[in-house]
């Protein structure tokens, strides 16, 4: 029996984690490793893809292996370096994740001018340099699947003033869709998963700070009060959406957004 990505070459952004656990990132290169994917895992820190290689490597099957690339995916010319070593090192690009992310607190006029450059960078610029050096690859090997990550929160207000990445997760999505038509034709098929309120390590890390003074309960009663199947997720839940979007299985899916969220954003309240 072969994997589902028996395979194929995977570039996976933001692979690393902050902390111990299950991180989106750190769960797609899991999940596709396991799958028999051949993972190209891309953080800027190296630190934080240890536990992501160990994992990975411990559920490889299939020939899926892992290998890392350090990487600033705001910036133009390490993305262009980092596609060619993947190709350097497997040959081509299949499946390409983008889901480096990035949020920070505040409204139009509280946020600083900073920030939101900051944001729209991480967030948005990103996804847009990746896929402009990858889908060249792609269209040249004969097609390929982009999975980009957004947020519900560039769905609906989702309780906190954050507008930055609201904006900027709202924007992947049409960016997502936008590229789905245009490449469809090349065979080269672009979805979004849209994640809601996950407790991944990125809660205790740094979200309870900026949100509940350090109180990480309390922030995950909040965020838990609003999921109607009463649990939270985590970045395994993520990954499965995005495994089963970069797969053959979703062969006939482009342009089209899953929502991992519990059922937050259907609720009236």
């Amino acid at each position: 029996m072969t994997g589902r990505l028996q395979d194929k070459v995977a570039i996976v952004t933001g692979a690393g984690c902050v902390g111990p656990g299950w991180g989106n990132g750190r769960a797609t290169a899991v999940a596709f490793a396991r799958e028999g994917a051949r993972v190209f895992a891309v953080n800027r820190s190296a630190a934080a893809m240890t536990e992501t290689v160990d994992r990975a490597r411990q559920a490889a099957a299939h020939g899926g292996e892992i290998r890392t690339h350090i990487t600033d995916v705001t910036d133009s010319a390490q993305v262009q370096a980092m596609v060619a070593a993947c190709v350097a090192a497997f040959g081509r690009v299949d499946i390409l994740v983008n889901n480096v992310g990035t949020s920070e607190p505040g409204g139009a006029v509280a946020l600083s001018e900073a920030a939101w450059h900051r944001q729209i960078d991480v967030n948005l610029t990103s996804a847009f340099l990746t896929c402009k050096y990858a889908i060249p690859v792609m269209e040249a090997g004969g097609g390929g699947a982009i999975v980009n990550l957004g947020s519900t929160a560039g769905l609906r207000y989702t309780g906190v003033s954050q507008v930055a990445y609201a904006a900027t997760k709202a924007a992947i999505i049409q960016f997502s869709r936008v590229i789905a038509v245009e490449y469809g034709p090349k065979r080269i098929r672009v979805n979004t998963v849209v994640p809601g309120q996950m407790h991944t390590p990125m809660i205790e890390a740094r979200m309870a700070q900026n949100l509940s003074g350090g109180d990480v309960a309390a922030l995950l009663k909040t965020r838990q009060a609003r999921i109607p199947l009463g649990f939270m997720g985590d970045g395994r839940d993520i990954a499965n959406a995005v495994l089963f979007l970069a797969s053959d299985e979703a062969r006939f899916i482009t342009g089209a957004e899953i929502i991992v969220d519990g059922g937050m954003t259907v609720r009236c309240n």
